[in-house]
């Protein structure tokens, strides 16, 4: 059983769904512990709820980024994961800790990468009156969520659409393919090498895994 530690900032609604398909045996491996950077973060009670470790590590415990990042590798690497799968975590990470899990460390954003990196995806979409929508899984990088991207799934948008409709929709598809990638990545199909996601030995394109090609 491989070991997954997951790092979050808010609600932990992407923890919730890699919890429920290691309970149901569609990833293979573990969720050995949680990490936010934010003590109320109601994904530490998800964590608790399923006897998973839940730990709070504040910035303003610490003098700056680096030092943060340092103590955060080496109370992570105490679970010794396979992989790190950021799932809400909202602070940039320091190039040391990127590199340290380099070709192990995962990210969700809610945008079709490359469009949109950064903040307030939901709300750029919707003032530029996009069509279509979406989320992306991706290994992280140094570049802000600029990392070879490995799966996509896109979504509708309406006219007459709100931040809260085209949250839940992106949402909703993200529950889905988050917990996918994971359990490609344990069971040693996805890698990341020469600066590109490959999977089951096969180099993904630009915009990741395509199922109907």
């Amino acid at each position: 059983m491989k070991n997954i530690v997951v790092l979050i900032s808010g609600n932990g609604s992407n923890l919730q769904a890699i919890i429920d398909a290691c309970k149901q045996k569609k990833i293979n491996g573990t969720i050995r512990a949680v990490f936010s950077n934010k003590a109320d973060a109601f994904g530490l009670e998800r964590a608790r709820e399923a006897n998973i470790p839940a730990h709070a590590l504040e910035a303003s415990q610490f003098a700056g980024r680096e030092a943060f990042d340092r103590e955060l590798v080496q109370e992570i690497d105490a679970y010794a994961p396979d992989v790190v799968v950021l799932a809400g975590y909202m602070r940039i990470l320091s190039p040391a800790f990127v590199a340290h899990y380099a070709g192990r460390l995962l990210n969700i954003h809610p945008s079709l990468l490359p469009k949109y990196p950064g903040l307030h995806t939901h709300r750029q979409v919707l003032e530029n009156g996009d069509e279509e929508h979406g989320t992306s899984v991706h290994f992280v990088t140094d570049e802000l969520d600029g990392g070879p991207v490995i799966l996509q799934a896109k979504v509708p948008v309406f006219d007459d659409d709100n931040e809260e409709d085209v949250t839940e929709r992106v949402q909703t598809q993200e529950h889905a393919i988050y917990p996918l990638v994971v359990s490609w990545f344990v069971d040693g199909r996805l890698a990341m090498r020469d600066g590109a996601a490959w999977l089951d030995g096969v180099k993904l394109p630009p915009q990741g895994y395509a199922a109907e090609e």
